[in-house]
């Protein structure tokens, strides 16, 4: 844009926010500095045109449009031959890419399919030896999950059952919030902060305590014993409400504390170009501090990255011991 002077342009603001939502949120490709991505694969299935596969480099950074196609806002919108959004035929679009999140999802995988095969295989191999390597690592980690976990939230006849669950929940989690702290590829992806990440993890605690309460939990559910009827039009509904809130709880929690932390993070970075902005030496000299609070919430983010996955798991464990709790008769009859 001229300013009045040939030659001369005006100089484009740091625009903290778009820095902060642009590694926050997903993309079609993976940034790694300046103009400089990485291209992933564009999948669109449109129920006018059919199936299409091609690189996101065809869309050069969201400024031009191919096969019809184009990045606006992050979005895959269909536009016309002029080159502007055609909304209607926008709303034919499935958009199944490889985007960066599904990408680290997928990365995630096969992490997790690499690392506990190996760890088990060393197991039989070396059963009543010391353990050694990489099952030296996670050992005491599966114990701490078994031990203080399911066996103190489940209890010590059912919690076996649910083990699997657990042990994949706890350690999916906790890769998914140390691959996010890397700062660069193959790590950066904010997967805990997506909140369709961690509303897909509700919805397995969810499923899993409906599909395993027993009689005494669907009880207390639509008709708690002891209460009279006309307090059940009350408490039914609420105890139902309670039901679905329990994992919307554990989404939001996890989504949040993931979420702000990448935030605040990135907003102590971003102040060095604020700052800098309006004068190089004050750029300079608050990029000193900023750069040590940046380095502390690393540090603290690694810390949550472990607490959150602690957290949910022990809340889902928690969800899961009471919908399988039995009757304080059933186990006195039991005795």
């Amino acid at each position: 844009m001229q300013d009045g002077h040939p030659g001369s342009e005006e100089k484009a603001e740091f625009n903290a926010g778009e820095l902060i939502m642009g590694h926050i949120a997903d993309e079609h490709g993976w940034h790694i500095a300046g103009e400089f991505s990485i291209p992933l694969p564009i999948i669109l299935y449109d129920t006018q045109r059919g199936l299409s596969v091609f690189s996101s480099a065809r869309f050069e950074h969201g400024h031009a449009a191919y096969n019809g196609y184009m990045l606006h806002d992050g979005k895959v919108v269909a536009v016309d031959a002029n080159g502007a959004i055609d909304e209607a035929a926008s709303k034919h679009i499935w958009d199944i890419s490889i985007t960066k999140n599904v990408f680290s999802i997928l990365l995630v995988t096969v992490l997790m399919l690499l690392i506990f095969p190996a760890v088990a295989k060393r197991y039989k191999q070396r059963e009543g030896q010391a353990p050694k390597g990489l099952q030296s690592l996670l050992e005491p980690v599966i114990l701490f999950v078994r031990d203080d976990v399911a066996k103190g939230a489940i209890g010590e006849k059912k919690y076996e059952r649910f083990m699997p669950y657990l042990l994949t929940t706890f350690f999916i989690i906790l890769f998914m919030n140390l691959l996010g702290l890397i700062p660069f590829f193959p790590g950066g992806a904010t997967l805990t902060g997506n909140i369709a990440i961690t509303f897909t993890l509700a919805v397995i605690v969810l499923f899993i305590v409906a599909f395993n309460g027993n009689g005494h939990y669907w009880r207390h559910i639509f008709a708690m014993p002891g209460v009279p009827a006309w307090v059940l039009l009350i408490l039914t509904p609420v105890e139902i409400l309670g039901m679905f809130l329990k994992p919307f709880v554990l989404m939001i929690r996890l989504f949040a504390n993931l979420a702000a932390g990448h935030i605040i993070g990135l907003s102590f970075f971003s102040l060095i170009f604020v700052f800098g902005a309006t004068s190089a030496a004050v750029g300079y000299g608050v990029s000193v501090v900023s750069l040590m609070f940046t380095v502390f919430m690393f540090f603290l983010e690694l810390l949550v990255a472990f607490i959150q996955a602690y957290v949910f798991t022990f809340l889902a464990a928690l969800y899961i011991g009471a919908a399988v709790e039995e009757s304080h008769e059933h186990q006195e009859s039991l005795v």
